[in-house]
């Protein structure tokens, strides 16, 4: 297999001869990001699984009205972090759960999740992370575990880099004081 290049492959997408096996391309190099993006945002292993599957069919049934004006790996995030927003939406309304308190329905079914090895202080961080308004979440976990750059965050979610530093700032202090309290 030949290494990875985004715009031999945008172009192999967009040719009707070669667009599933580059789409099989986009697949096998998007998977393992998109499924831990997924997994930071709902908890849940078979939820990640189920949201990938629907990211990578949303992509696949959408891939004419890629543009390419951003990185496709972009575009992949958006429609990721779209659907985790959709899905933790209805599970609130399924929970009565309004969207200022803390998701704690995630941190429940994060217990019993049979792929959760976390230890303690896993868990407590997981709490802490879970208490943060959902933007101030998703900035956190881009940042602090997937290593993203501010400006490609930026492209993702439409926020600007001040803004995005601002939320992860106020994220770090806010799972810090809730990791201190009670110590």
């Amino acid at each position: 297999m030949q290494p990875y290049k985004e715009d031999g492959l945008i172009e192999r997408l967009c040719d009707p001869t070669s667009q599933r096996e580059a789409f099989s391309q986009v697949v096998k190099t998007y998977s393992e990001k998109l499924y831990w993006q997924i997994r930071k945002m709902v908890l849940d292993h078979d939820d990640a699984n189920d949201l990938l599957q629907n990211t990578f069919l949303k992509a696949w049934t959408n891939i004419e009205y890629f543009r390419g004006d951003a990185k496709l790996s972009t575009w992949l995030y958006k429609i990721a972090i779209n659907e985790c927003i959709t899905f933790l939406n209805k599970q609130r309304n399924m929970n009565n759960i309004s969207m200022d308190d803390t998701d704690v329905f995630l941190l429940e079914r994060l217990k019993g999740d049979e792929y959760f090895d976390g230890d303690a202080v896993q868990l407590k961080l997981q709490k802490a992370i879970l208490a943060l308004p959902e933007k101030q979440r998703l900035v956190f976990n881009m940042k602090y575990y997937d290593e993203m750059k501010y400006d490609e965050m930026s492209e993702i979610l439409g926020t600007s880099v001040g803004a995005l530093k601002a939320s992860y700032h106020h994220a770090v202090k806010k799972i810090e004081e809730f990791l201190t309290k009670d110590v």
